[in-house]
């Protein structure tokens, strides 16, 4: 699809908006999405089939992003067909072109809807300070989706750190909806008419108007004795959750995260700080992807119940032989929780 839109762009001189495909694709779909997503394959011991088709698949978009790429950027281009490929030049090479057989329109939309869902969802934990390192129990979409993307669930679940996806069939029981103007869209197009329409949004049923203007581009409302078209950019919509959940609404999608950390979660939570500060310091230190290594700690008492409930699994995604305690070491802030740190190769 996009050797297509590119070329597309190209044949109408448009090449500001062909570097903005081939930009957006990389930045996005593959760095941001794929290869996050694959890191794990990427790292697997042994090279089996599954390690074999991410490289695979890998090395073929690059590849063709290098091809796609060398009349904006002709220097950059070659030099990254020349590694990938051992060729003479990108510049004798064929540029792609498009075979639309090989394009899965219902599968694409299948994905940009979680990726929109996971979107939603890592912007409510912003706005509620809850880091993604921080599990939660569940998270709420709306059940027409179901039949669509359960079968992603699993994907869901690890992109936003939650126990269960749950496909709700009546969201409503959870949230409650407000309606007011946009004054920035609608003041200058309703005039004298908005105070009319704020009215008429209050006493509107909310979720019926909202399933209406999703619906349809517009529709018509009597403001001041006059049938007035109204569209979904003239309308504000506002979502709250009853207590212990947040909710975001976008372009008709709504979903619910339940924001509440038990203390089993929190345990779980410190775990996971641990495992992101010894991969920092592994870092720092150069260390190669796949070293053994040695964890010391100087924990506080609720780090140091993280550690015993969670130690095969901090030392699995950390590499570590053992986890010993020491005293003295460099502290460090784990969720408000002080704790020492050191790390060494074994």
């Amino acid at each position: 699809r996009l050797v297509r839109e590119v070329t597309e762009a190209m044949d109408v001189y448009d090449h500001n908006r062909s570097v903005r495909k081939i930009q957006d694709f990389v930045a996005e779909d593959l760095s941001n999405w794929y290869i996050r997503r694959a890191r794990r394959r990427f790292y697997a011991d042994e090279l089996a089939d599954d390690k074999k088709s991410v490289y695979v698949t890998t090395f073929e978009v690059l590849e063709g992003v290098a091809r796609l790429i060398a009349p904006f950027a002709p220097f950059i281009s070659d030099e990254l067909y020349i590694l990938l490929t051992g060729g003479e030049s990108v510049h004798l090479a064929d540029y792609p072109r498009c075979d639309s057989a090989l394009i899965d329109t219902e599968l694409e939309d299948r994905m940009d809807l979680v990726r929109q869902i996971v979107t939603m969802a890592r912007g409510i934990r912003e706005k509620s300070r809850i880091k993604v390192r921080q599990p939660l129990q569940e998270l709420l979409i709306d059940g027409k989706y179901e039949e669509m993307i359960s079968y992603m669930s699993d994907l869901i679940q690890e992109e936003l750190n939650v126990k269960s996806v749950v496909f709700e069939k009546d969201m409503d029981r959870f949230i409650n909806y407000g309606l007011k103007p946009d004054f920035k869209t609608a003041g200058p197009l309703l005039g004298s008419k908005i105070k009319s329409f704020a009215a008429a949004l209050a006493k509107a049923n909310a979720k019926e108007l909202i399933g209406r203007l999703a619906a349809k581009d517009a529709l018509s409302m009597d403001l001041n004795g006059e049938p007035t078209e109204i569209t979904s950019e003239m309308v504000d919509v506002a979502v709250s959750a009853k207590e212990g959940f947040t909710a975001g609404l976008e372009n008709g999608l709504c979903v619910i995260l339940d924001t509440t950390v038990t203390k089993e979660l929190a345990v779980e939570g410190l775990a996971r700080e641990l495992i992101s500060k010894v991969q920092q310091m592994r870092k720092q230190k150069d260390f190669d992807m796949m070293d053994r290594i040695r964890i010391y700690v100087d924990p506080s008492e609720a780090v140091s119940e993280a550690i015993e409930v969670y130690d095969a699994f901090i030392r699995k995604e950390t590499l570590a032989g053992e986890i010993l305690r020491k005293e003295g070491l460099a502290s460090f802030d784990l969720n408000g929780q002080p704790t020492g740190i050191e790390v060494e190769r074994i």
